[in-house]
């Protein structure tokens, strides 16, 4: 102490080996804020200094510092001049409460959802655009077209995929058919279970269900497989030798989605009619033949074109969204994760939407 000056003196080994001592002489010398006005911290007889040391002395010196009392660091050598520097720009970042919900934070998560839905469509709108541009090349050198890779994902796609599909799509109709039985019973109205089987299956259910399905395990596998390859370098590595991913890695599953989505969604259908039926038999009493001839009356070809419309532009609508996510992924796993979730959410998200706008225009031309 010198006057109304305070000088502290740093001597010897200020590396990461002595971090126990260096600690203690660090906490000393914070209890003595305060009372100075000027406080200067003497490193010139620091022999040895590393980023542990470097980090405790930026931190004395912040303790220090109050008001309008200013900690100054003197004596630094050239040689740690520099990764001291480094040091001070790092700041501390406030220790933000994850429990505490504020409507104020509420209000800003909305904010920012709302705003990224931009963002996102035109994500969506580039990669269309991207894929027609690849298919056109395509078109033009048929030489080009992936057939390998195309048939390898129809196979993970469709074929893999068709147990777990008919048999979801089977006890959904056995439920549909069990509850519409179950309530059209009080009114004497069994056999009208069948024109609501038969019309909801067709038409909404049937490819909603399947698509729901689609995007959430092939959906997701492709966001993971492209998302892997995002942090593995490998999609660099392709444009490096001179393809181009979508061409390679987009394309063959885009085609394979929208082919594949028409073949579930009518196997789904006819399990969930079958799965009605039998129940509608075991648990409704209606036979079997009344059951086909009152579904045949029920239904027409238009219910069923309506049905797979849909389903090739949900197929698309899927692997966009996928794609886009994977192609997103960072180079960690857990943005490998929040991306695959992304992608699985947003794509139920727009299949939905998708089934909205295709209910409406259906109804707009009286199919």
């Amino acid at each position: 102490m010198k006057g109304n000056a305070l000088a502290l003196c740093a001597t010897g080994t200020w590396t990461a080996s002595f971090a126990p001592v260096l600690e203690r002489m660090v906490a000393d010398a914070e209890k003595l804020a305060g009372s100075p006005q000027s406080i200067f911290i003497d490193v010139s007889e620091v022999a040895k200094l590393d980023t542990f040391g470097a980090w405790l002395i930026e931190r004395l010196r912040r303790s220090l510092t109050q008001g309008t009392v200013e900690a100054q660091i003197a004596g630094l050598s050239a040689n740690y001049s520099s990764l001291v520097d480094e040091v001070r720009r790092v700041r501390a970042t406030p220790v933000v409460d994850a429990g505490t919900i504020t409507i104020t934070g509420m209000l800003d998560q909305i904010g920012r959802a709302v705003a990224g839905v931009a963002g996102t469509v035109a994500g969506l709108i580039d990669m269309l655009g991207a894929v027609l541009a690849a298919g056109g090349r395509v078109l033009i050198h048929p030489r080009s077209f992936r057939l390998t890779s195309t048939v390898h994902h129809m196979e993970q796609v469709c074929w893999r995929a068709v147990p777990i599909i008919v048999l979801i799509t089977f006890l959904i109709g056995c439920i549909i058919a069990q509850q519409g039985i179950f309530h059209f019973r009080r009114f004497g109205a069994d056999i009208f279970v069948v024109d609501m089987l038969g019309v909801l299956v067709l038409r909404e259910i049937g490819v909603l269900l399947v698509a729901i399905m689609v995007a959430g395990r092939s959906g997701s596998a492709y966001t993971a497989e492209l998302g892997s390859m995002k942090m593995r370098e490998e999609i660099d590595a392709l444009r490096t030798m001179g393809f181009d991913p979508i061409e390679v890695l987009v394309l063959p599953r885009m085609l394979a989605l929208v082919l594949a989505l028409p073949i579930l969604a009518f196997l789904g259908a006819m399990a969930a009619l079958y799965g009605g039926g039998l129940v509608a038999w075991l648990y409704g009493g209606v036979d079997p033949e009344a059951f086909l001839l009152r579904l045949r009356d029920a239904i027409s070809i238009d219910h069923f074109i309506v049905g797979i419309v849909k389903a090739p532009v949900m197929a698309a609508v899927i692997g966009i969204v996928a794609c886009v996510e994977g192609l997103a992924v960072q180079g960690s796993a857990e943005s490998l994760g929040q991306h695959t979730t992304a992608s699985v959410v947003k794509g139920i998200f727009f299949v939905i939407v998708m089934d909205g706008v295709f209910a409406i225009f259906f109804a707009s031309i009286g199919m």
